[in-house]
């Protein structure tokens, strides 16, 4: 038996060979393709909440403490109404310049609202208006009034005199209203009578012979 010469040698070599080289390129490819993964997007982070800040409570309106005189008459036109304001305490007189008269007092809300009271029921409720104008009503003597008052620039304003003449105690009220007009009254031991004029820039009037003196009236 012959043995096999070289060229079948050489050429199961390169059978061989090939096989090799054939077997290689598979594997890589697919280890190539086993080994590869899209990568997926990080995944963005869930956005924090946060809770607004509570709003803030609304803060009650508060009106500064006014000073000064209110002056005016009533819708009907049948009497008149000062109210003096200071320090968060105001004081009205409420007059007919004839038989009706009321002195009231009491406090000032922060809101610029008064609810005042005087001798025998009287009562006066108010509300300032943007601090030129003061409205309200007032109750007294069995009668109800509705008011509308202005800011008061002197002379205008309100003024009362405290005082003794030949023994009588002597009480007089006095409104001097924006047009000049004075309405008011004034007792002598507790009877009432029409007031006689004062000179609003002196506060000086003459009662049974005697001067006197009206001074501004103020809380």
């Amino acid at each position: 038996m012959k043995r096999p010469g070289p060229l079948l040698t050489l050429l199961a070599g390169l059978l061989f060979g090939l096989f090799m080289l054939t077997l290689n390129s598979t594997t890589g490819t697919k280890s190539a393709s086993s080994t590869y993964k899209e990568e997926s997007p990080a995944a963005s982070p869930a956005p924090t909440r946060t809770s607004a800040p509570p709003s803030p409570s609304p803060t009650p309106t508060h009106t500064a403490a006014a000073t000064g005189v209110y002056t005016g008459r009533t819708d009907d036109d049948s009497s008149a109404v000062a109210v003096s304001l200071r320090g968060g305490k105001a004081i009205a007189y409420f007059c007919d310049g004839h038989n009706i008269e009321s002195w009231l007092k009491g406090d000032v809300r922060g809101d610029g609202s008064m609810a005042l009271t005087g001798e025998n029921g009287a009562r006066l409720n108010g509300t300032l208006k943007g601090g030129a104008r003061l409205s309200g009503t007032a109750d007294l003597g069995g009668g109800h009034y509705t008011f509308t008052l202005a800011k008061a620039k002197k002379p205008s304003g309100l003024y009362r005199a405290n005082s003794q003449v030949r023994g009588a105690r002597i009480v007089g009220g006095w409104i001097v209203l924006p047009n000049g007009r004075q309405v008011g009254l004034l007792t002598r031991d507790g009877k009432r009578t029409t007031a006689p004029a004062i000179d609003p820039a002196t506060g000086a009037v003459t009662v049974d012979g005697e001067q006197l003196t009206a001074r501004p009236v103020t809380p």
